[in-house]
């Protein structure tokens, strides 16, 4: 895997356009969130959570059967669907037609958090890729589900990958220490190669799609908390579904996460920091940018 030649370095960053007095719910995107299990319904709260405190103006969150009640009483502003499960509670292949059907009507779908893992839901995730024409953010198990099956993810963009380092080196088979130590380049050079924008999480978190790279500078070690990522994927699938740029949405995720994470780390300190810390905060790191 080569790292693309003229590489552009990014350091502005996007602005979100200010909205209309006559704006409706419609006018800042409908998101699906496919995310949960049992056990893991919090990932689902907290990325449906997300979308909606990232300025999405309809949020569906999708998940399994059995823990719809759960994820439905975790927010009353997002709406649920529930999906076909197999019998450990994670989605099952059956789900296909039933979860393409709901997210045609939505303009990002947000694919991953809390999953989990097994064959079925690989079935799934791979044909949901393959048939689904609308631009997707793709996390967490979602993106597990691809390891074995990297060629699947070039399909017509937008596709934006959030994966941390240990998600990361799996999809490229190497080690997670390699990945540390040349995050840009293996994250350019993988964007390029599959034309797709990529979003790879940790300390100065990359963001590129091959010919453009942003290192972000916000954020600090408290965020290194479960449910970190959730919220993160929820931020990018909003800011996707507002019309900015596949890049650009990315890109100015990163950095509202991060200066989330931030404000909570100044009011609650790195230690105790939790992941509906960084997600309560979201609304004030956006409207610090706008004053800026």
């Amino acid at each position: 895997m080569q790292t693309p030649p003229d590489i552009q370095i990014v350091t502005e960053l996007p602005r979100l356009a200010p909205r209309p007095a006559d704006s409706n719910k419609g006018n800042f995107g409908r998101v699906l969130v496919v995310a949960g299990s049992r056990g893991m319904s919090g990932a689902a709260v907290l990325s449906g959570s997300a979308a909606l405190r990232g300025g999405a103006g309809l949020v569906r969150v999708g998940t399994p059967q059995e823990v719809l009640p759960i994820v439905a009483g975790g927010n009353p502003c997002y709406m649920t669907h529930a999906l076909a499960q197999d019998t450990d509670g994670r989605l099952d292949a059956s789900a296909l037609t039933e979860l393409l059907s709901v997210a045609r009507s939505n303009d990002v779908v947000a694919i991953g958090p809390g999953l989990g893992r097994s064959s079925s839901l690989t079935t799934l995730l791979v044909a949901v890729l393959e048939r689904l024409q609308l631009p997707i953010v793709l996390d967490a198990d979602g993106l597990n589900a691809f390891v074995q099956h990297t060629a699947k993810l070039r399909r017509p963009p937008p596709l934006i990958l959030t994966p941390h380092p240990g998600e990361f080196a799996r999809l490229l088979n190497i080690d997670v220490g390699r990945v540390q130590a040349h995050r840009r380049e293996l994250a350019a050079a993988f964007a390029a190669e599959n034309d797709l924008v990529l979003l790879l999480k940790g300390h100065r978190t990359v963001v590129t799609d091959g010919r453009r790279v942003y290192e972000n500078t916000s954020g600090n070690p408290g965020m290194a908390t479960a449910g970190s990522g959730d919220v993160l994927t929820g931020l990018v699938a909003a800011l996707l579904g507002q019309g900015l740029e596949p890049f650009a949405a990315a890109q100015l995720a990163a950095h509202v996460h991060g200066l989330a994470g931030d404000l909570a780390r100044d009011e609650v300190g790195e230690a105790g920091m939790i992941a509906t810390d960084i997600l309560e905060r979201l609304p004030r790191a956006l409207q610090r940018l706008r004053g800026a």
